[in-house]
């Protein structure tokens, strides 16, 4: 299996996958609404996010509350947002620093 980064219109996903196609086909599973812009294979075993150059600091921890409404709101920043704000009760701000944090985080 390979490492594949698919590129939609509105994400990037990072996946392992038995071929191109296999890679297409999970990036339709996971989003139909979205057209494939761009596939390509990784040339290694990992996938790797600079947290100095998304500007996190320090230790950070994953937010499962977040990660559910991301994956509930289908990765829509601004649907994730509401959700969390309606599940955990917090302000505007405090939700979008959460659900951006997880995006970064790779949720």
């Amino acid at each position: 299996m390979a490492l594949y980064e698919i590129e939609t219109n509105a994400h990037i996903m990072i996946g392992w996958a038995e071929s191109q196609e296999a890679a297409v086909k999970i990036a339709a599973e996971h989003y139909p609404e979205e057209d494939v812009v761009r596939i390509t294979r990784r040339p290694r075993d990992l996938w790797v996010i600079s947290k100095r150059l998304l500007g996190i600091k320090g230790s950070t921890e994953p937010n499962d509350a977040a990660r559910d409404c991301l994956a509930r709101a289908r990765g829509d920043k601004l649907h994730a947002i509401r959700l969390y704000m309606l599940d955990t009760g917090v302000d505007l701000h405090e939700a979008q620093r959460a659900i951006e944090t997880n995006m970064s985080l790779g949720w």
